[in-house]
């Protein structure tokens, strides 16, 4: 199996487009045709994790944090960056990363801290907006199910947990061919009636492309007669964030002492206490003050991420409790779910999780 096979059973869990325009995801150093001998996940791509793959065999690294965010002018080794992807060069060893292409997937890395808080009615915190759109489109009533087909195998018509969504009208149109043209039916400069179906789907903006593929490839007419809007509508299941419910509420200081055992933290820094039962909690992993609105928003009792600023606590305004476990500790289900997502389709060669040590941040208690 090549890297580039391996990356392919990724990006049919994960879909690397809803990564947000910023982040730099997918290969960042290898050859795709190059066959595959392991791979080690981890969770960031250090050059002491480079250094474990080549000692465990495993010439692809699959990581969550981009080791190459911004550009690269130069490879000297001049910094922990330049190390590492001149190491996995040297070393034949891949890198590629998931970034936010996960954080923004409804099972990705907010899920997975929903999952270990055993939260319930998940729903996402913050939808991505400007990322649906629908096409309508004609066709002669008898080519409608090919159509249909066509466009669902596309990625067309998925809506969170349904998928081979679409609506039919029935109508008649016209046309008159001219000069040039070779219709499908009728007579060049003669005006036809056609019975006809307009089908509509909804897709994911970054689908677009293959599904107009899949149309025109399959539709009888040499001109076809479709509209694509862009709805205003949020994906409901795509965005950064999570939020959900406990079985049953708890108060403030027995919450944070649950938390502290579920994320493994010897401290957590936390906004003044709101006098409220905890019962329904937002997360985020990583940096998450951007969600904060958010949280509040959609009624979170308490909202749980990494990196908050002395300014950010002020935002609770006695509403809400907000607790930063650290950004690495808020991030830490990730391996282990890149581990099962490989591990259930890939039998070939081995699948490993990091052992090293990546946090960079360090307490003295």
């Amino acid at each position: 199996m090549t890297i580039k096979e391996v990356i392919s059973i990724i990006e049919k869990q994960i879909a690397m487009p809803q990564a947000e325009d910023f982040d730099n995801v997918g290969l960042l150093c290898g050859l795709p045709s190059r066959n595959v001998s392991g791979v080690l996940v981890c969770h960031d791509a250090l050059e002491n994790v480079v250094d474990e793959a080549i000692a465990r065999n495993c010439n692809l690294v699959v990581c969550f944090h981009p080791i190459i965010f911004s550009g690269l002018k130069s490879l000297t080794g001049k910094n922990y960056v330049e190390r590492a992807v001149l190491k996995a060069i040297e070393n034949k060893v891949a890198i590629y990363a998931i970034h936010t292409a996960f954080d923004n997937d409804y099972f990705g890395v907010n899920a997975g801290i929903c999952n270990a808080l055993s939260l319930k009615n998940l729903k996402i915190l913050q939808p991505k907006k400007n990322n649906l759109k629908q096409l309508d489109v004609y066709v002669p009533n008898d080519y409608s199910e090919q159509l249909k087909e066509a466009l669902f195998s596309a990625g067309a018509g998925n809506i969170g947990f349904y998928d081979e969504c679409s609506f039919k009208i029935e109508g008649n149109g016209t046309f008159r061919p001219i000069e040039g043209s070779n219709p499908f039916s009728g007579q060049q400069n003669v005006r036809e009636n056609a019975d006809e179906n307009m089908i509509s789907v909804i897709f994911e903006a970054y689908k677009q492309s293959s599904i107009i593929a899949a149309m025109k490839e399959v539709h009888p007419y040499e001109e076809v007669a479709h509209q694509i809007y862009s709805l205003d509508n949020e994906n409901q299941y795509s965005g950064l964030g999570m939020y959900g419910e406990f079985d049953q509420e708890m108060d403030e200081k027995g919450f944070l002492s649950f938390i502290k055992d579920k994320f493994n933290v010897e401290v957590i820094k936390h906004s003044d206490f709101t006098d409220k039962k905890i019962k329904r909690v937002g997360v985020l992993g990583g940096s998450g003050a951007s969600g904060i609105k958010a949280a509040l928003a959609n009624k979170c009792d308490a909202y749980i991420t990494g990196d908050l600023k002395y300014h950010d606590y002020f935002l609770a305004e006695s509403k809400i409790l907000l607790c930063d476990v650290g950004h690495y500790e808020s991030e830490q289900w990730v391996a282990q779910q890149l581990f099962e997502i490989l591990s259930q389709k890939i039998s070939t060669f081995a699948i490993l999780k990091s052992s090293e040590k990546t946090n960079p941040v360090n307490y003295f208690l």
